[in-house]
Protein backbone atom coordinates (compact mmCIF):
# COMPACT_ATOMS: atom_id res chain seq x y z
CA UNK A 1 0.00 0.00 0.00
CA UNK A 2 1.11 3.47 -0.94
CA UNK A 3 1.44 6.19 1.83
CA UNK A 4 1.17 3.19 4.65
CA UNK A 5 3.69 2.31 6.86
CA UNK A 6 3.03 -0.38 10.09
CA UNK A 7 4.55 0.36 13.52
CA UNK A 8 4.55 -2.38 16.04
CA UNK A 9 1.78 -3.94 14.41
CA UNK A 10 -0.30 -0.53 13.77
CA UNK A 11 -0.57 0.90 9.81
CA UNK A 12 -0.14 4.28 10.00
CA UNK A 13 -0.86 6.88 6.75
CA UNK A 14 1.73 9.28 6.04
CA UNK A 15 2.28 12.53 3.75
CA UNK A 16 4.69 15.27 3.45
CA UNK A 17 3.60 18.42 5.35
CA UNK A 18 5.13 20.90 3.05
CA UNK A 19 4.56 24.22 5.18
CA UNK A 20 7.18 22.78 8.22
CA UNK A 21 8.96 20.34 6.01
CA UNK A 22 8.53 17.29 7.80
CA UNK A 23 6.87 13.91 6.87
CA UNK A 24 3.32 13.36 9.26
CA UNK A 25 2.09 10.15 10.15
CA UNK A 26 -1.12 9.09 12.05
CA UNK A 27 -2.42 5.97 13.20
CA UNK A 28 -5.39 3.95 11.47
CA UNK A 29 -7.98 2.30 13.17
CA UNK A 30 -8.03 4.20 16.55
CA UNK A 31 -10.94 6.46 18.70
CA UNK A 32 -8.97 9.17 18.96
CA UNK A 33 -5.77 11.27 16.91
CA UNK A 34 -2.08 10.15 17.39
CA UNK A 35 -0.37 11.47 14.83
CA UNK A 36 3.69 12.42 14.54
CA UNK A 37 6.07 13.99 12.68
CA UNK A 38 9.78 13.84 11.73
CA UNK A 39 12.86 14.60 9.02
CA UNK A 40 13.20 11.60 8.04
CA UNK A 41 11.67 8.06 7.48
CA UNK A 42 13.79 6.43 10.31
CA UNK A 43 12.87 9.27 12.77
CA UNK A 44 9.23 9.09 11.91
CA UNK A 45 9.05 5.31 13.12
CA UNK A 46 10.80 6.19 16.60
CA UNK A 47 8.42 9.02 16.97
CA UNK A 48 5.38 6.85 16.13
CA UNK A 49 6.68 4.32 18.26
CA UNK A 50 6.14 7.29 20.92
CA UNK A 51 2.80 8.73 20.11
CA UNK A 52 1.05 5.06 20.05
CA UNK A 53 2.69 4.44 23.07
CA UNK A 54 1.32 7.30 24.75
CA UNK A 55 -2.13 7.25 23.32
CA UNK A 56 -2.52 3.73 24.40
CA UNK A 57 -1.26 4.84 27.91
CA UNK A 58 -3.69 7.70 28.07
CA UNK A 59 -6.78 5.22 26.94
CA UNK A 60 -5.62 3.18 29.77
CA UNK A 61 -5.80 5.50 32.32
CA UNK A 62 -9.26 7.06 30.89
CA UNK A 63 -10.52 3.13 30.78
CA UNK A 64 -10.91 4.11 26.88
CA UNK A 65 -11.16 1.44 24.16
CA UNK A 66 -8.34 2.32 22.20
CA UNK A 67 -9.10 0.70 18.78
CA UNK A 68 -12.38 1.55 16.54
CA UNK A 69 -14.52 -1.26 15.77
CA UNK A 70 -15.54 -1.79 11.93
CA UNK A 71 -19.32 -2.62 11.61
CA UNK A 72 -18.90 -3.73 8.23
CA UNK A 73 -21.19 -1.33 7.07
CA UNK A 74 -20.79 2.40 5.77
CA UNK A 75 -22.45 5.23 3.41
CA UNK A 76 -21.57 5.52 -0.22
CA UNK A 77 -23.20 8.74 -2.04
CA UNK A 78 -22.90 9.17 -5.78
CA UNK A 79 -24.12 10.81 -8.26
CA UNK A 80 -27.32 9.82 -9.31
CA UNK A 81 -26.65 8.89 -12.63
CA UNK A 82 -23.28 7.16 -11.50
CA UNK A 83 -25.39 5.30 -9.38
CA UNK A 84 -27.82 3.66 -11.54
CA UNK A 85 -24.94 3.00 -13.79
CA UNK A 86 -23.64 0.70 -10.85
CA UNK A 87 -26.61 -0.69 -10.42
CA UNK A 88 -26.94 -1.55 -13.99
CA UNK A 89 -23.43 -3.50 -14.12
CA UNK A 90 -23.85 -4.88 -10.92
CA UNK A 91 -27.50 -6.83 -12.23
CA UNK A 92 -25.11 -7.46 -15.62
CA UNK A 93 -23.04 -9.50 -13.28
CA UNK A 94 -26.10 -11.04 -11.48
CA UNK A 95 -24.93 -9.16 -8.33
CA UNK A 96 -27.02 -7.10 -6.04
CA UNK A 97 -24.99 -3.21 -5.67
CA UNK A 98 -23.47 -4.28 -2.47
CA UNK A 99 -21.75 -7.58 -3.92
CA UNK A 100 -20.89 -5.75 -6.94
CA UNK A 101 -19.43 -2.96 -4.75
CA UNK A 102 -17.54 -5.42 -2.28
CA UNK A 103 -16.35 -7.37 -5.42
CA UNK A 104 -14.90 -3.71 -6.50
CA UNK A 105 -13.29 -2.90 -2.83
CA UNK A 106 -11.71 -5.93 -2.98
CA UNK A 107 -10.05 -5.96 -6.32
CA UNK A 108 -8.81 -2.83 -5.56
CA UNK A 109 -7.07 -4.12 -2.06
CA UNK A 110 -5.68 -7.00 -3.82
CA UNK A 111 -3.75 -4.44 -6.11
CA UNK A 112 -1.98 -2.14 -3.76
Amino acid sequence: MKNVIEIDGHKAVISLDPEIGMIRGEFLGLNGGADFYAKSVNELTVEGRKSLKVFLNLCKEKHIEPFREFSGRFNVRLDPEMHETAVIAAAAENKSLNEWIADAIETAIQAT
